[in-house]
């Protein structure tokens, strides 16, 4: 029975931990909410606006979302689903501090707890497997390793290993450190043999997987038999233990989670030799799953390190082999892809080769380039199903609108539905009004037929104009924090509707949407300054009118929306330029007609890149 850690220890280890370390080693991103408070996603429940709060002056976290808090001893326990022991035992370790058991003496091994036995022995066997790369009998793993471009200094750096082909080469070793079976067994480092416990990996190059923290707490194996008699997977890895559940784990988490941070990007790839690969030819972003598919609880990793909220700063893109299995994984992509709020990318090897293949034919700059040649998910999606059909024909060309409608039904956001509408009619060579009427019957948004009057048209420009100024507005009374800070620099000159152009100014008026919360104060102060009756229905239409998404409305619509909305009004600008442009003589007003030019260009530039973000909003 291990003793009991002394109550000093215990304040020891409170005062010396530092809460925000803590939680931003485990994945949540910390940003300053003032006042010398920390705000980030909460890890206890998923949500798109961060309500995680941390005081580090007092070491205390509460979620205003969830109502979790405590110190960083009760966020340890939670996240990792630690016991009290275990916690403080992590922590010790982590901020250097020796603990005392009430019965004597430092703690000795047979009285730390279980998980830090557990992971105890996978540090050891870290070390002992890569001290085996080196040895006599690894020439194998050593020749794959040269073969897919990994140097003895990459090996080392990913703490690369080799597992010898006995059967208890590792068990014997770490018995000798004072592990019994049971530990070994629990680990997931041993399996049970007819005679006790024997290696689970043997003849295998060995990767070290560790949690976010950088704890080792699993391997993935490759098999480097050529014996057409061994049967056994190609791959194996550290079945589910006590503190490895291969559904949370990401490889390369630990090296790349300050990099995802920074440039609020990350790649996911398919295997480890991929990781290494990308990190190495600078793409430090790179993560991978640890044999089982990419899901849910990997998202929620991601988002937490991405700070993927309202602010909308960040973005994941997959890479996939150009194979049908690729192509596969694409597509189940773009169904999770409806659950992150980042922008979602794909980029798909050419040749069909992964990351690794790539850079050994063609060199650090090809992956890096494959990862600057994304496109939006959904785009990639769409562009899949449509390549089955043999667009050349009628009948191809409706069986693909039958497969694709209900892809662009399924986009989030309703205002970015129809420009992929219209992609897809061009992409198919299809009639606008049919592309967007199927589009509509899949979201279920068509109208019963004994309600219809005439056939759906679709909306003219101007109606679509007069909508997007029309739901900015209305964000802005009902929801002005999903709009802040960018919306109080919109010029009036982007309204061309009156009456919403004079409620952006009472927006104005009012102070602007930076630093509102929105509620029926912000609605009551609009009102209050508003000069008359007319504007003071407005807003009160505006206030209780449904936005046009699916749900509550969210920073990507948010984003989107505004997007579009300054796309229309440089669109005008560009439109107005061309027009001076025309009455300008080059040859009697040169500078003059270079000036405008200029301005020209720079303007139908900047509707580019709207147009581009409009559609990587998804």
């Amino acid at each position: 029975m291990a003793g009991r850690i002394r109550d000093e220890d215990v304040v020891l280890v409170r005062e010396r931990a530092d809460l925000a370390d803590v939680v931003v080693e485990s994945g949540v991103q910390l940003r300053s909410a003032g006042g010398g408070r920390l705000k980030g996603l909460c890890p206890f429940h998923d949500e798109k606006t961060p309500s995680f709060n941390v005081n580090p002056t007092v070491g205390y976290f509460m979620c205003f979302g969830c109502g979790e808090s405590g110190d960083v001893i009760t966020f340890l326990r939670k996240h990792e689903q630690l016991s009290f022991v275990e916690a403080i035992e992590k922590l010790a370790g982590r901020f250097g501090i020796d603990l005392q058991y009430e019965q004597g003496g430092s703690a000795p091994g047979r009285q730390t707890s279980h998980r830090t036995r557990l992971v105890e022995a996978h540090r050891l066997a870290v070390r002992f497997y890569t001290e085996q790369l080196g040895a006599a009998g690894a020439e194998g793993a050593r020749a794959f390793l040269a073969e897919r471009g990994f140097d003895q200094a990459a090996a080392a750096a990913y703490s690369l290993g080799y597992a010898p082909e006995g059967w208890d080469v590792l068990v014997k070793h770490l018995r000798g450190q004072g592990f019994s079976d049971e530990h070994l067994i629990s680990s997931g480092l041993a399996s049970q043999g007819s005679r006790g416990a024997i290696d689970r990996f043997r003849n295998r190059l060995v990767w070290p997987i560790r949690d976010i923290t950088g704890d080792p707490i699993g391997f993935g194996a490759r098999k480097l038999s050529a014996d057409p008699r061994d049967d056994s997977p190609k791959y194996l890895n550290t079945p589910e233990t006590p503190i490895y559940k291969k559904s949370h784990v990401l490889y390369g988490v630990d090296l790349a989670k300050k990099e995802i941070a920074k440039r609020r990007q990350a790649v996911v790839v398919e295997g480890y030799t991929d990781v290494m690969a990308c990190h190495l030819a600078g793409v430090p972003t790179a993560v991978a799953t640890c044999g089982t598919a990419f899901g849910g609880d990997h998202i929620s990793v991601l988002r937490r390190l991405l700070m993927d909220q309202d602010e909308f700063r960040g973005e994941v893109v997959f890479l996939f082999d150009g194979d049908a299995a690729g192509q596969k994984a694409a597509l189940k992509a773009f169904d999770d892809d409806q659950r992150f709020v980042a922008q979602t990318f794909i980029a798909v090897s050419p040749g069909g080769m992964d990351p690794c293949e790539l850079r050994l034919a063609r060199g650090d700059a090809a992956v890096r380039d494959l990862v600057a040649s994304r496109v939006p998910l959904v785009e990639f999606a769409i562009r899949s199903m449509l390549a089955k059909y043999d667009l050349d024909t009628a009948e191809g060309r409706v069986q693909a609108l039958a497969a694709t409608a209900p892809l662009v039904a399924k986009v989030k956001d309703r205002a970015l539905r129809p420009e992929y509408a219209r992609r897809l009619a061009g992409w198919l060579g299809m009639d606008l009004e049919a592309v967007v009427a199927r589009v509509a019957e899949q979201s279920g948004e068509a109208r019963a037929p004994q309600q219809r009057r005439a056939p759906a048209r679709p909306a003219s420009r101007d109606q679509v104009v007069l909508e997007l100024e029309r739901e900015a507005v209305k964000l802005a009374v009902q929801a002005p924090v999903l709009v802040a800070p960018r919306y109080d620099d919109l010029d009036e000159d982007v309204f061309t509707d009156p009456a919403l152009r004079a409620v952006h100014q009472l927006v104005l008026v009012a102070g602007g949407v930076s630093g509102q919360v929105g509620g029926e104060q912000w609605v009551s102060l609009l009102r209050e300054v508003a000069p008359d009756d007319a504007a003071r229905q407005v807003v009160a239409q505006l206030a209780v009118e449904p936005p046009r998404t699916d749900g509550e409305p969210d920073a990507r619509y948010a984003t989107a929306v505004l997007n579009r909305l300054q796309e229309f009004a440089a669109t005008r600008q560009v439109a107005e330029l061309k027009s001076r442009l025309q009455r300008v003589n080059p040859v009697e007003e040169p500078e003059g007609y270079r000036r405008l030019f200029g301005e020209l260009v720079a303007l139908e530039q900047t509707v580019r890149a709207l147009r581009e973000r409009g559609i990587g909003e998804l």
